[in-house]
């Protein structure tokens, strides 16, 4: 959710090297993409929605309303909808530590979702207890589930891994501090997106008015380093790891 469309279409643009086209829902909607593949939405929602500046992963669901009654169950928040919108209803909420995300029920929006296997970046989830948000999550959107196409949800190496068939969807860490000042270390969401150039993926964020939030991390995985845009929307960029420093 941005502020302004083409302010939002020129940061991007140069960051990550994205490339845009239209919807059918209006000139208020955009999707990104990335050597012809559509990995982003981008919507200029948040000052008619009252909401920041934020990424936030949407999960699909069959029913939003049971879908929000469940959240309720669980001690967490609805904060907006199921409301109609577009191809279907869509909603946000937070978790119980915090952590927003939206879901998603009906048709996929056209020209607005990350192709199968195709998408530019991943989610994780920092939170503060790792299984019990996976007890949440799977519960909420019916992971691990016995019916054909759900998530299948897994411990490996440190982090609960959630996966449907080969394409690994989330990954769920533990360790963050609820209230804690820092983005980086309260519960939240991250999504991170692939650059070839880290530097100089920095360097052109804050060209444009970004700012770094972390340090370079350098991990098994790849580098990476989380960057705030002009309008204080957060993401992560990552190189892989055989990427000269």
């Amino acid at each position: 959710m941005a502020r302004d469309l083409d302010s939002a279409h020129q940061f991007y643009g140069a960051v990550l090297g994205w490339k845009f086209r239209p919807t059918r829902l209006g000139e208020g909607f955009s999707v990104a993409l990335q050597d012809g593949v559509p990995v982003a939405g981008i919507g200029a929602l948040a000052p008619r929605l009252g909401v920041p500046v934020a990424w936030t992963p949407y999960f699909a669901v069959d029913d939003a309303d049971d879908t929000a009654a469940r959240v309720r169950e669980r001690g967490a928040t609805m904060a907006v909808g199921p409301l109609a919108f577009g191809t279907g209803r869509a909603a946000l909420a937070a978790d119980p530590d915090g952590a927003v995300f939206g879901f998603w029920q009906g048709e996929v929006i056209p020209d607005w979702t990350a192709h199968p296997g195709g998408a530019a970046g991943w989610l994780e989830l920092r939170t503060r207890d790792a299984f019990a948000a996976a007890v949440f999550y799977g519960e909420v959107l019916d992971w691990a589930c016995e019916r054909a196409g759900c998530c299948d949800v897994s411990y490996e190496h440190g982090h609960v891994v959630v996966r449907r068939g080969r394409d690994t969807v989330a990954l769920i860490s533990g360790g963050a501090v609820e209230q804690a000042p820092d983005p980086q270390v309260r519960p939240r969401w991250h999504v991170h997106f692939h650059v070839p150039d880290l530097e100089t993926a920095v360097e052109t964020a804050v060209r444009l008015g970004g700012r770094t939030v972390s340090p370079v991390h350098t991990t098994a995985t790849g580098r990476r380093v989380t960057l705030s845009d002009p309008d204080g929307g957060l993401f992560t960029v990552v190189t892989p790891p055989d990427t000269p420093a």
